[in-house]
């Protein structure tokens, strides 16, 4: 459920900061001394070239949303060859991207790309047109495409066929990721999205306050605006109360996607719009009201502050969620107050297309709570009920109910759970792809601490359940695992993995876990976090990648000679499949990384 979409993103290497690309003096505008179409000086000068020839084939750009995103490979940088009528750049798109660089917005604002130009009217055509110099318009937006945004601001300074290229893309783009300095932030993001008519997808990193003026003046700039995400660095504040979002939400009809963060200030929301299918919302604190319009909402994210005076009606919120938006398919929710009334309120909506539940943090989740999700759900993805209080009956459930559909089960900071219940799902799980089992299995010891400073000698029931278990060993085997998390188990003194797929493995505080009872038979194994571990268990680890990656490289099929005298390896070409040789180099060329920092 997280997180996860990725953007397409141009070289970050330039030659011209942005900060110098913002404080030029203003050049003085006059024409050129040459040719803008041969690049000869223009005194007693007749152009051989006239319109109709075509040096270079390229279209001429569009603001139509409808055009695809061009990316950085080498079929997207042929340009098919077009008539010498201007056709429209429908597949010329680049996205934006000023997450590297340091832009300032503090200096007085410019006409960096020529967009009030003293000369209208006199766009080049890249189908007949060359730039000062010689060089072909179309060989110039190749080349211009390719720089980041600091480059094409320093770049539209150079001439004006330049500027008119620089133009023509800022209009042509689709996607934009931008990183607002901290002064200056409105008119900064004004002057750049009003060179952007045609954007579709946005990213904000802000590093300033936010407030109604900038989602008045992203709605007024995007109007065919599919996706945003605004985050927020630590120093930044995000404004916006909950009637700002929702007139945002319902005046932006093309709306898909809306991902924000920092939202402690909305108050409450009425959220309606028969286009948004995507929601994150973080930092969410004591809402009135949260009412969901949105019918064809399918993945929703609500992140919770974690402080304990928090007011919100969680259960009011899931029925009215549950019965507002069917066509859900997954939910994430994070909360201290999350309980099994909640989780009743989720499964009395029956959204029958529900794959992927992840209920976070709710300490009063019981196995009653599992029992509920399994009757009314039973064709799951991903379950994740990390911070609750079910126990190793919890887990026999969920094998029960979904050994062919889950592939990912997440039971971090459960203590409850034992090695037993762990190994217990590894086994009836065949589809496991991904488990987290982190903080469980913990040593009561460690735990014991702060009850005997405070001079309480009881140990919690979780605790006095678990004492005779205090170290425990854990046997996996299982041939579809990639990756296992173990994070605080330190409980464990025993550990075997049979795991052909496993490659990715965490460690990390397993303290107790003795060097001579660890075995690892994972041959794909690419990365063990063992930090906070043992020196000598941080040694054992790396002799057994090792020794795997070893014994991977001497399985060559042997054969005796003809007078049975002597083994010698024999050729590449005996093998019974020359396919699984190819397979057995590629693994002993993976090299596992020991990650300890």
């Amino acid at each position: 459920m997280h997180h996860p979409q990725p953007h397409i993103s141009s070289s970050t290497s330039t030659s011209f900061p942005a900060a110098a690309a913002f404080d030029f003096k203003l050049a003085k505008r006059r024409g050129s001394y040459n040719c803008g179409r041969c690049g000869l000086p223009k005194k007693g000068h007749v152009c051989h070239l006239n319109s109709s020839t075509n040096p270079t084939s390229i279209s001429t750009p569009t603001s139509s949303p409808s055009a695809v995103t061009v990316e950085n490979s080498s079929s997207a940088s042929r340009l098919p060859h077009a008539p010498a009528i201007r056709q429209s750049y429908t597949h010329l798109r680049r996205a934006l991207s000023f997450d590297d660089i340091e832009t300032r917005a503090d200096s007085p604002e410019r006409d960096l790309d020529g967009s009030n130009s003293p000369y209208p009217g006199t766009d080049l055509d890249p189908d007949n047109e060359m730039i000062s110099g010689g060089l072909p318009a179309g060989c110039l937006w190749e080349v211009l495409r390719r720089l980041p945004p600091a480059g094409i601001l320093a770049a539209a300074s150079v001439c004006k066929g330049w500027r008119e290229t620089t133009k023509r893309l800022w209009r042509a783009a689709e996607e934009l990721r931008l990183m607002v300095p901290p002064r200056g932030q409105l008119r900064f993001i004004g002057s750049v999205l009003k060179k952007c008519p045609s954007l579709v997808r946005m990213s904000l990193k802000m590093e300033s306050d936010v407030d109604a003026t900038m989602l008045a003046c992203i709605a007024f700039s995007c109007p065919n605006l599919e996706s945003m995400e605004i985050s927020t660095s630590n120093t930044a504040v995000n404004r916006i109360t909950g009637d700002e979002l929702g007139r945002f939400v319902a005046d932006k009809r093309c709306l898909t996607s809306l991902k924000m963060e920092g939202c402690s200030n909305l108050g409450g929301f009425v959220l309606s719009s028969s286009s948004l299918s995507t929601l994150w919302l973080s930092d969410l604190y004591s809402l009135s009201k949260m009412v969901f319009n949105c019918p064809n909402l399918k993945e929703i994210s609500l992140e919770f502050s974690r402080q304990e005076n928090d007011t919100t009606d969680l259960t009011t919120m899931a029925d009215g969620m549950g019965r507002s938006c069917p066509r859900l398919k997954n939910i994430h929710i994070a909360s201290v107050r999350l309980s099994h009334a909640v989780v009743l309120s989720l499964t009395a909506a029956n959204l029958r297309g529900l794959r992927m539940l992840s209920l976070v943090l709710g300490s009063e989740i019981t196995d009653a709570s599992v029992a509920a999700i399994a009757s009314s759900y039973s064709k799951l993805e991903l379950l994740d009920l990390s911070g609750s209080s079910i126990s190793d009956s919890g887990i026999g459930m969920i094998c029960n109910v979904f050994p062919n559909t889950l592939s990912r089960l997440l039971l971090a900071l459960c203590p409850n759970i034992t090695s037993s219940g762990i190994q217990f799902a590894t086994a009836q799980l065949p589809l496991l792809e991904l488990m987290d089992c982190g903080m469980t299995v913990c040593d009561p010891d460690s735990l014991n601490s702060p009850c005997d400073e405070s001079g309480d000698n009881e140990l919690p029931n979780a605790l006095n359940n678990k004492l005779y278990l205090m170290y425990q060993k854990l046997i996996i085997k299982h041939s579809r695992l990639k990756k296992l998390s173990l994070w605080g188990c330190s409980g464990l003194d025993a550990l075997c993995l049979n795991c052909p797929e496993l490659n990715d493995l965490n460690l990390i505080s397993c303290k107790n876990l003795h060097p001579e009872r660890l075995l690892l038979q994972c041959p794909s194994l690419q990365n063990v976090h063992a930090s906070g571990c043992q020196e000598s268990l941080i040694g054992a680890i790396k002799g057994q990648v090792s020794d795997s990656l070893a014994s991977l490289e001497n399985q060559y099929q042997c054969k005796r000679l003809a007078d049975g005298s002597k083994r010698v390896r024999a050729p590449d070409c005996l093998s019974q499949e020359a396919i699984d040789d190819k397979k057995r180099r590629k693994v002993v060329e993976q090299q596992c990384k020991v990650l300890v920092d």
